[in-house]
């Protein structure tokens, strides 16, 4: 179970993590979850600001952001406290982007949400790009068990990607 900020916890903002829409451009199940999520930390008043993360996709005419902020502001927060990253299509592309927008408000420090087997890559990466961080990961019973063994497998591939990439110092890409 997840803890309950207290006064103490507080920081400069929330990030959520991005991840793809549905055919129809609707939000997909992980999206859902961690915008869910995010909008709990925000009413417990975990972070003044959010922001939502995530580029458009080939297919799509929206982006993963701005279906985040159509999920917050449905479950109460106000768009007033939402900014969008709008550029990203990877983890790695998700903290670049955040972090400018982190520098334009002057926040020093953020809280990142997304989904548990996400959490451990997402954490090396944030904090390879040199940004102040704590970790929320959704809770664990909210992921379908077939859907989080297959995800946390990908994430085993993924992780080792960031491990060669970092190795040769190659760019970053959009894959991730």
């Amino acid at each position: 179970m997840a803890k309950v900020l207290t006064q103490a916890d507080i920081v400069d903002v929330i990030i959520v993590l991005g991840s793809g829409l549905r055919a129809d451009g609707r939000p997909g199940d992980a999206l859902i979850r961690r915008s869910l999520w995010a909008a709990r930390l925000y009413e417990q008043g975990a972070a003044p600001a959010l922001i939502c993360t995530g580029g458009v996709g080939r297919t799509q005419t929206n982006s993963e952001a701005s279906a985040c902020r159509d999920l917050l502001v449905s479950n109460g927060v106000p768009v007033s406290a939402i900014h969008l990253e709008e550029q990203s299509h990877s983890t790695e592309e998700n903290a670049i982007y955040a972090k400018g927008i982190m520098e334009d408000n002057d926040w020093q420090n953020a809280i990142i949400v997304t989904d548990s087997f996400h959490m451990f890559r997402a954490h090396l990466i944030f904090d390879g790009k040199g940004i102040i961080h704590y970790t929320s990961p959704v809770p664990r019973q909210w992921v379908r068990k077939g859907w989080y063994i297959m995800s946390f497998t990908r994430e085993l591939v993924a992780i080792q990607w960031q491990t060669i990439k970092e190795t040769f110092n190659l760019p970053y890409t959009n894959v991730g």
